[in-house]
């Protein structure tokens, strides 16, 4: 049973309803540095602060952002950075109506007796965390843990120790005002079919709502951030976007409550049309309990990079690439995406990075 006060509770149900709102999304933004390097490091762009908040800042002054994104999630390096006018970003965004995310897990961690199988750390200094960046303007957090699927994973022990850990990071940040993104991702690594990401999904989400349950943990004030039903990158059977939407949503329907307001997908390296056309595909099977929304990173970003190119007369052109895609995937929330709309062919390319961390 939740101990919240009823003015938290009603914050926490407001924000989550907020971000999850039919026509809108997440940007995540919330790249490590090192995570960035890779990003930048193609397009011939130095890997430091200054060229990270260059960039970053680019991507929030993009015209009319506020049209299609209702949340941010920034690293704890962006949290603090500035426009060049002196502007915290964090403000930037807030004078938008952008709900402010913060990444706070600590990455991952080998789980004892689950060889091969890791959770994320990060609880033993969670609370002081984000008290400060709840003073600091945060509304809301992600923290992710990931599974593998293969012959022998995940094991119970794996499915028990990262739902825990969620479960609990959950449940801190709601304490502290602050609505948890819970984010129990299957890579899309392997060769397994639609059919065995389907039953692990099922599996492992139903797993979370129990150890969210068992922890008091409000899940009207709460957002999932699952993985799409997808087959692995290896798998040598093509699927539709309607089977994979239908087995997003079967496995969707049987493990979360309808008392959460909103899913927000991530991308887990698919291609920017692909994020899009499944998205949509889901949103046009009828009436659901949820908003089904995005959470994207790569997915957004890729077209938007290339066209910067780390050069400063590029920024309109990059600015234009993440709105035009912002706009696809707002319309992908609203069951209105058309594939005749994509003019750039490189958004169809995969984004796939194999055990792929950030």
């Amino acid at each position: 049973m939740s101990t919240l006060s009823e003015e938290t509770r009603s914050f926490l149900h407001s924000t989550a309803k907020d971000i999850a709102n039919p026509g809108k999304g997440i940007l995540a933004a919330d790249e490590s540095p090192g995570t960035m390097g890779k990003r930048l490091d193609p397009i011939g762009a130095s890997n430091d602060a200054p060229t990270r908040r260059f960039y970053r800042q680019l991507l929030f002054k993009a015209p009319n952002l506020d049209k299609f994104i209702s949340g941010v999630i920034l690293h704890d390096e962006t949290f603090y950075q500035s426009t060049d006018d002196g502007v915290s970003f964090v403000q930037l965004l807030k004078d938008m109506g952008i709900k402010i995310g913060i990444k706070v897990d600590k990455g991952l961690v080998d789980i004892p007796g689950a060889e091969g199988e890791q959770t994320t750390k990060g609880l033993d200094d969670l609370r002081a965390g984000c008290k400060i960046y709840k003073a600091g303007g945060a509304d809301f957090a992600k923290w992710r843990c990931v599974l593998k699927i293969s012959d022998s994973f995940p094991s119970d022990l794996a499915i028990d120790r990262v739902t825990d850990a969620l479960a609990e990071y959950a449940r801190i940040c709601q304490e502290e005002g602050i609505v948890p993104i819970v984010e129990p991702e299957i890579l899309s690594d392997g060769s397994h079919d639609l059919e065995k990401c389907t039953e692990i999904t099922k599996k492992v989400i139903k797993c979370q709502y129990k150890k969210l349950n068992d922890r008091g943990v409000y899940l009207e004030g709460t957002l999932l951030k699952p993985n799409m039903v997808t087959a692995g990158y290896d798998c040598p059977n093509n699927y539709s976007v309607k089977e994979v939407a239908k087995a997003t949503v079967e496995a969707l329907k049987y493990s979360v409550p309808a008392a959460v307001p909103g899913i927000t997908f991530l991308s887990g390296g698919q291609s920017e049309v692909k994020s899009s056309a499944h998205l949509n595909a889901m949103n046009r099977l009828g009436h659901l309990p949820w908003c089904l929304s995005f959470s994207y990173g790569r997915a957004l970003q890729a077209s938007a990079l290339k066209a910067w190119g780390g050069r400063p007369e590029n920024v309109k052109a990059a600015q234009n690439e993440l709105i035009k895609r912002a706009k696809m995937n707002s319309n992908a929330t609203l069951g209105k995406y058309r594939s005749r709309d994509e003019t750039n062919k490189d958004a169809g390319v995969s984004q796939f990075v194999a055990n792929y961390s950030y």
